[in-house]
């Protein structure tokens, strides 16, 4: 039942001016307060710059040169699709509800659950890591490109020493500038990057004027080494301006050698540089802890950023193929600065792009990692990122990212490091379109988002269009990629995680388990496909364990629920009592380790409640067909949570979402001598309430005295070998009968072949005992029932047992099922017909099985004894003044016996044909 706390309530719904005012600002760190940026600057200046990074410097000739003006636009087109699709999904889940930090993990891990949020957004953050130091390892060798000493340009200053110390010193001194502006706050942040977003704007603006300005140029290429280490005469490549033949000349592909590398390129590695400039769209949803409006910030704003650098990418690539000839294109990647008005300004622009990068990925780590930490999904590994400062700035969660940042640069293999993040970028914009796909299919009613351009179909688009650039991009990476988001996976699994935040896989289980029970259609039943379907009425489950167990190897595959009646009126009582006990039952269930639902009812009787169980437990086709109770005797109740290890250990309450010990949550057993809920007048009757339902009935006996590693899940090896004992006959009533093949009789060995098939019975031997009079003869109702059993296809051991004296051979031939029961006469007679049959079966108990494929092996010095009796349950009497008889009938019928199954079947449940 729903909480009348609604979240709702978590808001102001009226505040000073009317308006709705957040509590907590909606999960910022620091409350509303910390919540300063605007859309422009929170969320298009830092995607723009991510999106830019130094490739729109340095990699707008490598990509015209190589596959032409038409390949690459197709290539543009195709990257912006698939960034496209996932904005869209973005737009979606943003305008769905209040978005607090921690941006794309934020939306995954609350829709896809902590597991799969979990191990995503953890991965997403290593990528931000990693992207940090791509970024600052490629503004380092843009630096050194000009001022180092080993530069080959024909422009270098040559004034820095190189090497791979300097190079580790020269970033981790940038990374200790960014750091520092990432330490102080958003704030600053947006403030540098805005500056960073001017000079970008600025040197794109001069790139883009230089294009028509400058006249036509030589350029000086750099110098290729000869065949044996000679110089090779200068080369130049040529700046036309805007000239037809130039244009023409670079509309179709040209793939060379990449004359930094020296590997031959074609479409799909150019490809994969052009897409890995481009995948910076979470930019600004990262900061949607520091939004003033996130809802409406990350939508605008990321379409904005990618409809802005979609149209300077498409300049640039116009202008380049106009107006720079091919040589030019490929053997000059930086030829921006050689034609601008003022090359310093280009200069200013890559170094500009790389560190605005380079800050974007790190404060965006840091705030999924705070976010992760706020979660405590990893535990005490992230803790120390919960810190933050009094303005809600989580410093802490920076300077842990600032030190995983530095260790990657020790590592310093900038190309390896840029495949890994790419990849990594892309699980999580595949994740982000799985989250937007899963709410559309499971119909939510409150998945309403107010921005509507999507689809699942553009969702699922979005889903194969980045598995499939991840592994064209890397192969290698993407495998890893997905091995370690399911190793992660499993981790959270199994040290478990919040059950607070709603999982998108329970709507979407509901929205299929509705569509197959409305086709799953009772008219279309069949009996060779019957299976049982158990309603199992428990008091106090502390007594009933064993036979809760019992009954989910009985089930085979079919409907169980656990129901129990509450006494009371709801008339007289303030709320309704069931609701606050599913909890513990749940828990039981998990405990158990059964796959049974749970219904329970409040009833002033057992009897009336049970009634109300067996009428509307299920749904649809997957009703209760099998009613199953403990047996009503003297023997007082065992707490068997104290002996049971499942239930011994004490539950881990350290934990969010873990429940207190079971032992709290259910009363102690009865003692004994107690009043009790259930009279042996209603006992009876409910027994005769399910049968008048169409119900099959079991009762069970002495559950509790079951061998444990029957009850077990596993293969239930073990040296001590069991039989299962089956009389198909009613042994109140031995002669009257239809012989074997009655409704209930098959229903008995129906119950114990399934019984059979579970792995913890295997073993057991399944014997069948025939009950012949003093003058029948053997041998000729052995070989009809041998017969069925082998058309039912059972494996059973067959054995006749003659009727003794006093085991009911001077009986009357009884007319009417339970006639002993039912009749004024034979109350001494049917009781000492009773305790015939008790005695008979309890010295089949002490037997071996002789010779025959059920005996005892050689060798063995004890044999196999009796693991559990069926019997056949006769019908209750009519009379109900005869039930505590008919109660009394049973007891001593079963008396001693051992666990028993007493079982009386209504319907058909055998069949013979294919």
């Amino acid at each position: 039942m729903a909480s009348e706390s609604s979240p709702l309530l978590a808001y102001r719904l009226l505040g000073e001016e009317g308006t709705a005012l957040p509590l907590n600002g909606a999960g910022a760190p620091g409350g509303a307060s910390a919540r300063k940026l605007s859309t422009f600057l929170g969320v298009v200046v830092p995607t723009v710059l991510s999106m830019f990074s130094i490739v729109v410097f340095l990699r707008i000739g490598f990509v015209v040169g190589h596959a032409g003006l038409l390949q690459a636009l197709a290539m543009l087109l195709v990257a912006y699709f698939i960034l496209a699709l996932t904005v869209l999904s973005v737009c979606a889940i943003a305008t769905n509800g209040a978005v607090q930090g921690g941006g794309a993990y934020f939306m995954i891990s609350r829709t896809l659950g902590p597991e799969v949020g979990g191990s995503i957004g953890l991965m997403f953050y290593l990528a931000n890591v990693c992207g940090c130091a791509v970024s600052l390892l490629g503004l380092v060798e843009s630096v050194l490109d000009v001022f180092g000493a080993d530069a080959t340009g024909p422009s270098g200053l040559r004034v820095l020493p190189q090497g791979y110390g300097w190079n580790l010193l020269y970033g981790s001194l940038l990374l200790g500038l960014v750091g520092g502006v990432c330490t102080l706050g958003a704030g600053l942040y947006a403030r540098a990057s805005f500056l960073t977003f001017l000079l970008v704007s600025g040197s794109l603006a001069s790139v883009l004027i230089s294009f028509v300005a400058v006249g036509p140029r030589d350029i000086p290429l750099t110098p290729r080494p000869g065949p044996n280490g000679s110089s090779l005469p200068p080369r130049f490549g040529h700046f036309t301006g805007f000239n037809s033949s130039t244009l023409k000349d670079n509309l179709g592909a040209g793939y060379a050698e990449d004359y930094t590398t020296g590997a031959m390129m074609n479409f799909a590695s150019v490809f994969a540089v052009l897409f890995n400039g481009c995948t910076g769209i979470m930019a600004g949803a990262n900061m949607s802890g520091e939004l003033k409006d996130p809802s409406r910030a990350i939508p605008l704003g990321t379409i904005v950023a990618v409809a802005y650098t979609f149209i300077v990418y498409v300049l640039l690539f116009f202008l380049s193929s106009f107006t720079c000839d091919r040589t030019l294109l490929q053997e000059d990647y930086g030829f921006f600065r050689a034609i601008s008005l003022w090359p310093p300004l280009v200069l200013i622009g890559i170094y500009a792009t790389a560190l605005s990068a380079s800050m974007s990925s790190l404060i965006g780590a840091s705030r999924i990692l705070h976010a992760l930490a706020r979660d405590d999904l990893f535990g005490v590994i992230l803790a120390p990122a919960k810190v933050v400062s009094r303005g809600g700035n989580p410093w802490a969660a920076v300077l842990y990212s600032w030190g995983l940042v530095q260790l990657v640069l020790l590592a310093g293999k900038l190309n390896t490091l840029a495949a890994v993040v790419t990849v990594f970028y892309l699980v999580a914009y595949a994740a982000v379109d799985l989250s937007c796909l899963s709410l559309e299919w499971a119909s939510a009613p409150n998945f309403r988002p107010t921005f509507s351009l999507f689809s699942w179909h553009t969702c699922l688009l979005g889903v194969a269009s980045c598995l499939l650039m991840m592994f064209l991009i890397s192969p290698g990476a993407a495998g890893g990629s997905l091995l370690l988001m399911g190793l992660l996976a499993a981790l959270l699994t199994a040290r478990g995680g919040p059950s607070s935040w709603g999982y998108v896989s329970q709507a979407l289980l509901f929205h299929q388990v509705r569509k197959y029970l409305l086709r799953l259609d009772v008219r279309k039943d069949h009996v060779k496909f019957w299976r049982p379907q158990l309603l199992l009425l428990v008091g106090n489950p502390r007594g009933a364990l064993p036979l809760l167990r019992l009954a989910n190897q009985l089930k085979k595959g079919g409907l169980y629920v656990l129901g129990h009646v509450t006494l009371g009126d709801l008339d007289s009582l303030p709320s309704d009592p069931v609701q606050p006990q599913y909890g513990a039952w749940l828990s039981l269930v998990d405990r158990a380790q059964v796959k049974a639902f749970v219904d329970l009812t409040l009833s002033p009787s057992v009897r009336q409640g049970a009634q109300h169980l067996l009428r509307i437990s299920g749904l649809g086709g997957m009703k209760p067909n099998t009613l199953v109770l403990g047996f009503y005797d003297d023997a007082p109740p065992q707490d068997h949570f104290l002996t049971d290890p499942a239930f011994s250990e004490p539950a881990d309450s350290t934990r969010e979402g873990s429940s207190p010990a079971l032992s709290t949550l259910f009363p102690p057993p009865r003692a004994p001598g107690s009043p009790r809920a259930l009279s042996p007048q209603d006992y009876v009757a409910t027994v005769a309430d399910a049968l008048k339902m169409n119900k099959n009935v079991v009762l069970a006996r002495a559950s509790g005295a079951l061998p444990p590693e029957r009850l077990s899940r596993g293969s239930g090896g073990t040296s001590q070998l069991h039989h299962v004992d089956v009389w198909p006959l009613n042994l109140l009533r031995p002669r009257g009968g239809p012989g074997y093949v009655d409704v209930c009789g098959l229903f008995l060995l129906q119950m114990a072949t399934i019984l059979g098939m579970v792995p913890a019975w295997h073993s057991a031997r399944l014997r069948i005992f025939l009950c012949l009079g003093p003058r029948e003869a053997p041998g000729a109702a052995e070989g009809r029932l041998r017969a069925l059993l082998s058309q039912l296809r059972i494996r059973a051991e067959v054995q006749e047992v003659v009727w003794g004296e006093g085991a009911g051979a001077g009986e009357p031939e009884a007319e009417e099922e339970g006639d002993f029961v039912n009749s004024g006469r034979g109350d001494v007679e049917a009781e000492a017909l009773a305790r015939s049959a008790n005695a008979l079966v309890r010295a089949q108990q002490g037997r071996g099985t002789g010779g025959g494929p059920g005996g005892p092996e050689d060798g063995d010095t004890e044999g196999p004894t009796t693991a559990l009796t069926f019997l056949y349950l006769p019908r209750p009497p009519a009379d109900p003044a005869r039930y505590p008889r008919y109660l009394a009938l049973l007891e001593t019928l079963t008396r001693d016996l051992g666990p028993t199954l007493l079982v009386h079947g209504v319907t058909p449940v055998t069949c013979t044909d294919l």
